[in-house]
């Protein structure tokens, strides 16, 4: 909703999660390499400009992107079009990734460190093609309600075979790129595609089936790239030069913030939303045909979304991205490798607990799941496994280890868990591995990596400088799916699970309650019992013993069946000062007791009080109270 207490709200939030970042920087800078800083100020303006951008895209996703990809998803299911589903998909895949700006850098850095076989446009192509062919692949799936562990294991298989027969400069390209191609952006539209979808279709369950696509378009690209560079490296030569990727000493960061250079930044980010509103477009008006509801607030959101992208690029490049590079450079200076992999550690945590994408899915995957999913507790465990996958990483280029051992051995474990894990969390966990590694993470974990890999002996940038994304994509589906393991052992429910198990409490508390109820009854002048529900209550009369067949009348009239009569002999407030010369006296007043249907409870007494007058000048006390496992009691068939 656009209003001003979303958005602080969605501020609020935005530099809670911030927070991590500056004190992993601040701890490490200060403590670890012991140096301010030279450019602290524009560091903290940076933060502050992240901060503010990330709550302004939060609010134009909320307000345009997750809407209008919903409806557009729920007006294809209810036309039955599954070709306009799959095509309007495959446009998404591929029109959002081919303009990537993680992946553009990434695959500059490639071509740049590949002796010319690896081209940077058509790495692109083929990633951007992969994506595509992906969301078509998952939408397809949802459509046919097939179980989402069986495409997964099977495309980890076919990334393992194709890792055999892969050249070992590709393979942690290919992993990385399986990270680059969900970005901010095309994230929150796919998961309100494939949600939208398994909303309206039948027999389809959002939890269960709507997530997923972000997972098969990180598993593609891994396949394709790796064909792609058995491809280049046979057929195609090396070029005599080798650019480096990452520079050995730190230089100066020199940042042009003129209003030129903010509004090439700008039409840069629009140029990057642009594909994604075009193709909404297209499809809403050419193919459906009809208006998008609330266009006005839909292209305010978008506006937003656009605002706040720029906003958090610009903050990051003030912030984040000179910091990083600088420590990626000083930490390789160490002896102690302990302080690199806890570096990796705290930093992939941060970004991560900081990441758009991430904060966008954790909220949708709260509101499907109906709050069983809690999204500050599911980004926890997201940035967990991203944690441990970026220190192991580092771990692996420090040492000089085989990627490829590392990442199968975490797909065996992936596949374990899957067999484990509750069903609700492991789409949910699949998608969390394409989230993690977006907006802020990528240029952050590409430099370290790459950074490593350069000023560390005998590790070469092409073949160790690459695999960190990888890492991070690979370890949030274990603890995501963890997370699932623990709360399902802990009981943890829904919002309508726990109104559910509160209406069968009521639901057996009703039925105690009419247990009690269930009256036997012989009725009058035959030999038949009835049992059944019915309410009686006790209807005392209490008057003088001269009072009594005046009492009786009036209780019989009133449709009083049967009395149990007792002697009593009471005082009155008079007497109660001194009460023990009147212990002994005789009874001077009837205790009449009708056990009666409830029903007639208030037309004997007021018929009693009425005759009586006990309200008035007359002498007496009547009053009620219900009762419970009658048997033995005689009515009238009339009665029942």
């Amino acid at each position: 909703m656009l209003s001003i207490s979303t958005f602080l709200q969605l501020l609020k939030e935005s530099f809670r999660d911030l927070l991590p970042i500056i004190l992993v920087i601040m701890f490490f800078q200060l403590a670890i390499i012991q140096s301010v800083p030279p450019n602290w100020l524009s560091t903290a303006i940076g933060l502050g400009i992240v901060g503010v951008g990330l709550a302004v895209f939060l609010l134009g996703l909320e307000v345009g992107i997750f809407p209008v990809g919903e409806g557009l998803a729920s007006e294809f299911a209810h036309k039955g079009s599954t070709f306009w589903i799959l095509i309007f998909g495959f446009m998404i895949g591929f029109g959002t990734t081919i303009a990537e700006p993680a992946l553009i850098v990434i695959a500059d850095k490639a071509a740049s460190i590949s002796a010319g076989r690896i081209d940077a446009t058509v790495l692109r192509t083929v990633v951007a093609f992969s994506v595509g062919f992906a969301i078509v692949l998952g939408v397809w799936r949802i459509i046919k309600g097939h179980p989402i562990h069986y495409y997964i294991i099977a495309g980890y298989i076919l990334v393992v075979s194709a890792t055999a027969f892969a050249p070992k400069e590709i393979v942690g390209l290919a992993y990385d790129l399986g990270g680059v191609t969900t970005s901010t952006v095309t994230v929150p539209l796919v998961a309100a595609l494939g949600i939208g979808l398994a909303s309206t279709i039948k027999g389809r369950n959002p939890v269960l089936d709507g997530f997923g696509l972000i997972a098969f378009a990180s598993l593609t690209p891994m396949i394709f790239v790796q064909f792609y560079g058995i491809v280049v490296y046979q057929f195609i030569d090396a070029s005599a030069t080798v650019v480096p990727a990452v520079i050995k000493e730190i230089e100066t960061v020199n940042l042009d913030f003129s209003a030129i250079t903010v509004l090439k930044g700008l039409l840069g980010v629009i140029t990057d939303v642009l594909p994604i509103l075009a193709i909404i477009l297209f499809f809403q008006y050419i193919i459906l045909k009809k208006p998008i509801e609330n266009l006005k607030h839909v292209m305010i959101g978008f506006g937003l979304v656009i605002l706040g992208l720029d906003a958090f690029i610009v903050g990051l490049e003030m912030g984040l991205f000179s910091v990083g590079e600088t420590m990626a450079f000083e930490l390789t200076r160490y002896d102690n490798n302990l302080i690199i992999y806890s570096f990796g550690f705290f930093i992939g945590f941060s970004t991560t607990m900081a990441e758009p994408a991430l904060t966008a899915i954790a909220r949708k995957a709260k509101e499907v799941s109906d709050g069983k999913i809690n999204d500050f507790v599911l980004r926890l465990f997201v940035a967990l496994g991203v944690a441990i996958g970026i220190a192991l990483g580092a771990y692996r280029i420090v040492t000089g280890g085989e990627i490829v051992y590392y990442i199968i051995s975490g797909y065996i474990f992936v596949i374990i868990l899957t067999f484990l894990a509750p069903k609700y969390i492991i789409p949910i966990a699949y998608d969390s591995g394409g989230v993690t590694t977006s907006t802020v993470t990528v240029p952050l974990v590409a430099a370290l990596g790459l950074g490593l890999a350069t000023n560390i002996d005998g590790r070469d940038p092409l073949i160790d400088g690459f695999g960190l994304i990888a890492f991070a994509s690979l370890f949030p589906m274990l603890t995501v799916m963890l997370y699932g393991i623990i709360t399902e052992k802990m009981g943890v429910k829904g919002e309508k699970e726990k109104e559910e198990i509160h209406i069968e409490e009521i639901r057996h508390a009703l039925e105690d309650v009419h247990n009690m109820e269930l009256s036997t009854i012989r009725v009058d002048g035959t030999e038949t019992l009835h049992s059944s529900l019915m309410s009686f209550s006790a209807v005392h009369v209490i008057v003088p013993k001269n009072k009594q067949e005046e009492a009786l009348i009036a209780a019989r009239d009133a449709g009083a069946r049967g009395v149990t009569i007792m002697s009593a002999h009471g005082m009155g407030l008079e007497h109660m000062e001194n009460f023990y010369d009147r212990l002994h006296a005789g009874a001077t007043d009837a205790n009449l007791m009708f056990i009666t249907q409830t029903k007639n409870v208030d037309k004997i007494i007021r018929e009693i009080i009425t005759k009586l007058d006990i309200t008035g000048d007359g002498r007496g006390l009547t009053f009620a109270y219900p009762v419970s496992h009658i048997k033995g009691l005689r009515l009238r068939s009339d009665d029942l």
